[in-house]
């Protein structure tokens, strides 16, 4: 038994990972709907199995979907999340899951109401083998507790993949922090466990990118719950010298070792991605992560069947978007 979804908004390429992982989880894919038609093209091509829906009421109608999947505009993403949970369904939408706080509050309230799911695919997390390999070993102990995070996000904002108005005004995406750092605000309470935390300090500023005057292009934060601190950089200042579009790197700090994690690139090391070094009391190793399983998709359709929480707690997706939106709004801006 399995369970049917839908894409609804396709503005961000995040929706194939949506939909890839909901897929390998056994979900089928049955309709897409989405406002721009050379993205829709591309969607069908990919996905030739769904329908497109002439619009979103027609997906909503059909009694037979369970989850709605979307990458619709981050400012429209909260909306449509309320509208998909209304009609009886649960809800999976890419990063940022919300723009500001109130939009937060009002999904909080109507998923209450409903029961439905709504969660955020935190794909850096989610999708990436190196990160899965790191949270098996953190749940056997390997180094201890985890006690700091620190993440760095950084990515290429032009010639890496066209990228459309929306993108370069923060009105839509809800600034730098809430965008990017999302992820790992994520990662730094999941690998430390932590159920509540508090922003400590938050800066922001547009460096370099003086033509998009409602963009940001660095911010850094830090973060503190009762069993662990987070420090987190993310910037759009990736060189073009770079083999990809940013060198995206975790470090895990624990009581009896210590993880780092080059997600993208080993630079001047080894090639390819999803690089792990474990150091602890054992010794020194790299870990190849190539045959990490993504248990991710598989267990969103379960608790969409068996309406339980093992792909990612509520409140702990609620709590990572709150934490992002509250550092964004008190971010002092540098100079």
């Amino acid at each position: 038994m399995s369970i049917r979804i839908a894409a609804i908004g396709l503005s961000h390429y995040h929706i194939y990972n949506q939909v890839k992982a909901l897929l390998s989880g056994g979900a089928e894919l049955v309709w897409f709907y989405g406002t721009e038609p050379d993205r829709a093209k591309e969607f069908e091509g990919r996905y030739p199995q769904a329908k497109q829906a002439r619009s979103i009421d027609e997906i909503l109608e059909d009694e037979s979907i369970d989850l709605v999947a979307s990458a619709v505009i981050p400012s429209e993403r909260a909306p449509l999340g309320i509208r998909v949970m209304q009609s009886g369904k649960d809800y999976s939408c890419a990063k940022p899951g919300f723009v500001s706080l109130e939009q937060l509050a009002a999904v909080k309230q109507v998923q209450t109401e409903t029961g439905r799911i709504y969660t955020v695919h935190f794909g850096e997390r989610l999708d990436n083998l190196a990160t899965n390999k790191a949270g098996e070993l953190v749940r056997v102990g390997a180094i201890g507790q985890v006690i700091q995070t620190t993440g760095f996000g950084p990515h290429r904002l032009l010639g890496h993949v066209p990228r459309p108005e929306w993108s370069f005004d923060k009105q839509y995406f809800g600034g730098i922090i809430n965008d990017l750092a999302s992820h790992q605000v994520d990662q730094f309470l999941y690998f430390t466990g932590s159920t509540s935390a508090e922003v400590v300090t938050a800066q922001v500023n547009n460096f370099h990118f003086r033509q998009f005057p409602n963009f940001e292009d660095f911010g850094d934060l830090l973060l503190r719950s009762d069993r662990a601190t987070g420090y987190i950089r993310v910037d759009w200042l990736t060189p073009k010298g770079l083999d990809t579009w940013g060198d995206v790197r975790l470090f895990l700090l624990g009581t009896e070792g210590y993880i780092e994690l080059r997600k993208n690139i080993d630079i001047a090391g080894r090639e390819g991605d999803n690089h792990l070094f474990l150091v602890n009391q054992q010794g020194t190793r790299y870990i190849d992560c190539s045959d990490t399983p993504l248990p991710y998709g598989r267990q969103l359709v379960e608790d969409v069947l068996n309406r339980t929480e093992t792909a990612m707690p509520q409140a702990h997706c609620f709590l990572a978007c709150e934490l992002a939106l509250t550092a964004q709004k008190m971010a002092v801006r540098v100079t």
